[in-house]
């Protein structure tokens, strides 16, 4: 195996915890915490991303390597790497929790590779002193779910963290999978994550909260440096890494509420919903970061979460994405504004992540229902299909893969029938349909786009796979039994989510009834 290249900029830059052993504490004046993974008995390559490991500069050889394995298990470090684990904060459910960190979450560095820096991250590798009162641990389940979304969401066009592998440990760990009382024992497995940058609205809100001032200018100073390197000159405006300006610090954060409406705009473009969208969990990069108890939109349903501890408020519904993603924004701005003589430029910030996401969301719709631009009077008919849609029970996913099948010059109920839920809401919004696939097909009549050009803008939009719940728990239960065929069949054609592939059949349909209440079909957890 060939030497990788790491360069660790953020625990070579920035200040660390001077406590070198490994409990839970709080911790000050520190951004992250020396932490070894906690070993485990027999870890196993259940299954890797040829592209991440492409990206990072590693062979099929290189992923097969005991070393590579031992190390994506948490079995020791490779020549350069340096453990570690950060510390922020955040607001969770709309409340201020304090010091978070990462709990199950340990870094490998930084690797440096095509001139293009990674951070590594095992996660599920053991406590660190931001465990709390957890184990550092993560189950099967949550590893091959947070696994195959990190690709599938790539996959879709979607920003987000990635997914090298996907490792078992060979050992249990005790989870309350409901919170109900009733801990069972589940197989262990690690998930190596990588991305530019895990750095989340969480750390600077944590340092704005404990006074921490200095060290909160520093690092806005070092994030620009390092994660917006890319980005700043093109601003015109001077960085001093120490002590950057008031202007700079107005422009980066006016960047990141731009970055984080084109992420929002693509979750609701695909019916997407994230499920726990509290600040911690929310990328300065605009990246879709930590996967949990997230969900595809089934049946259209704007109230949809599918996070069991949401499950009284919705507060992280389908529907209220964009809201959720401003208020978050609304809170990082609250932590600059402690270093800033006023916060109107934040405002302006603010402003531009409304006028991003209209605009976003907007060409993704008219890209989505095939229509050359966005005309005054389309908001009215596209809500008003989708009120239908949620009245009739219309699989959201389904809709749009048989949408760009209507004939236009007569269109047919018919064509969409596939899509609906039960017969009884075929037959009892059928007419109402019916009525708004004729004004569909008027409006689309006007377009400027030729059939070939409205086909290719729908489909290239509207994905025909999505990583349904129960499809994701069906690979679960076999790779629990030691059969990751599912998982990699899974793997295989979210790689190609745009395109009908011969003999994936089966990945293309509607939820099952049976799924429609199963655990981890529908609803999950947060340990999900």
């Amino acid at each position: 195996m060939h030497p990788l290249i790491f360069d660790n900029r953020f625990i070579r830059e920035l200040p660390g915890d001077p406590v070198k052993d490994n409990y839970t504490r709080q911790v000050s004046d520190s951004l992250w915490s020396a932490v070894q993974p906690t070993p485990v008995r027999q870890p196993e390559m259940l299954a890797y991303s040829q592209e991440v490991a492409h990206m990072l500069g590693l062979s099929e050889a290189d992923m097969q390597d005991p070393a590579m394995i031992q190390t994506l298990g948490g079995n020791g470090a490779l020549q350069g790497m340096f453990t570690y684990a950060t510390r922020y904060g955040g607001h969770q459910f709309g409340h201020w929790a304090g010091q978070l960190g990462d709990g199950r979450a340990i870094y490998l560095g930084e690797l440096i590779h095509n001139q293009q820096r990674f951070e590594l991250q095992l996660k599920g590798a053991g406590e660190t002193p931001y465990s709390r009162s957890a184990d550092g641990r993560a189950v099967l389940r949550s590893s091959l779910r947070e696994f195959l979304c990190s690709e599938a969401m790539h996959h879709l066009g979607i920003p987000t963290t990635r997914a090298l592998s996907l490792v078992t440990t060979g050992e249990p760990v005790v989870r309350d999978m409901f919170y109900d009382g009733n801990p069972q024992f589940e197989p262990g497995a690690i998930v190596c994550r990588v991305a530019p940058s895990f750095t989340r609205f969480g750390h600077f809100e944590l340092l704005a909260s404990r006074d921490e001032l200095p060290l909160l200018k520093r690092f806005i100073g070092f994030t620009l440096d390092r994660d917006f390197a890319d980005w700043w000159p093109k601003t015109g405006l001077l960085l001093d890494i120490d002590h950057p300006g008031q202007a700079l610090i107005e422009a980066w954060f006016a960047e990141i509420c731009t970055r984080t409406a084109i992420m929002i705009a693509h979750w609701m473009r695909i019916g997407f919903v994230h499920g726990v969208m509290n600040t911690d969990n929310m990328s300065i990069l605009g990246l879709t970061i930590d996967y949990g108890p997230y969900g595809w939109i089934d049946n259209f349903d704007p109230g949809w979460t599918p996070n069991t501890t949401d499950a009284q408020g919705r507060r992280y519904c389908y529907g209220r994405q964009p809201d959720i993603a401003r208020w978050n924004l609304e809170r990082l701005a609250e932590a600059l504004a402690t270093i800033l003589p006023d916060s109107h430029g934040l405002a302006q910030g603010l402003s531009q992540f409304d006028q991003v996401y209209i605009r976003e969301l907007s060409t993704a719709l008219a890209s989505k229902f095939g229509l050359d631009n966005w005309q005054a009077n389309d908001g009215e008919l596209i809500n008003a299909v989708f009120e239908l849609m949620q009245r009739a029970e219309v699989d959201q996913t389904l809709f749009f893969t048989h949408l760009k099948q209507l004939d236009i010059s007569q269109p047919q109920l018919s064509t969409l029938q596939a899509a609906f839920y039960t017969e009884q809401g075929y037959q009892q919004f059928g007419q109402d349909v019916q009525a708004w696939l004729d004004r569909y097909s008027q409006r689309v009549q006007q377009s400027a786009l030729t059939p070939a050009q409205r086909l290719q803008r729908m489909s290239e939009n509207n994905p025909v796979y999505v990583l349904r719940n129960y499809m994701a728990q069906e690979a679960i239960d076999l790779a629990a039994q030691g059969d990751n065929t599912r998982l990699l069949a899974l793997l295989e054609v979210l790689r190609h989510p745009y395109t009908e592939q011969a003999g994936m059949e089966e990945f293309a349909k509607k939820r099952p009834d049976w799924a429609r209440q199963k655990a981890g079909c529908s609803m999950l957890s947060c340990s999900s």
